[in-house]
């Protein structure tokens, strides 16, 4: 992220179709930033559509499973500090971590 590069800030980027996110850290990622599981998909996506996401018919724990199978859904870049973390969009965002 560029952002944290002009400012010096070493971190580590993980690519979630190499190193897939499991619903567990999922749920934690979603409670260290304080939204709701539907807050983290991607609603765009054709597959947001296909799955009927906005029609809310799914619990907490299956929108996560849901994301967790299907990483295009998942909105990014996700940044984790310490206990915080943020969903960085826009990529100002990222400054409430510091």
């Amino acid at each position: 992220m560029e952002l944290l590069k002009s400012r010096g800030v070493q971190y580590d980027a993980i690519n979630y179709y190499l190193d897939p996110i499991l619903a567990p850290r999922l749920k934690e990622l979603i409670r260290m930033m304080g939204i709701r599981p539907v807050d983290l998909f991607r609603s765009k996506e054709e597959k947001y559509t296909e799955l009927g996401i906005a029609d809310g018919n799914f619990s907490d724990d299956e929108l996560i499973d849901i994301l967790a199978k299907n990483p295009d859904l998942v909105q990014r870049p996700i940044v984790v500090r310490g206990s915080k973390a943020v969903l960085a969009r826009p990529a100002e965002k990222v400054l409430e971590l510091f």
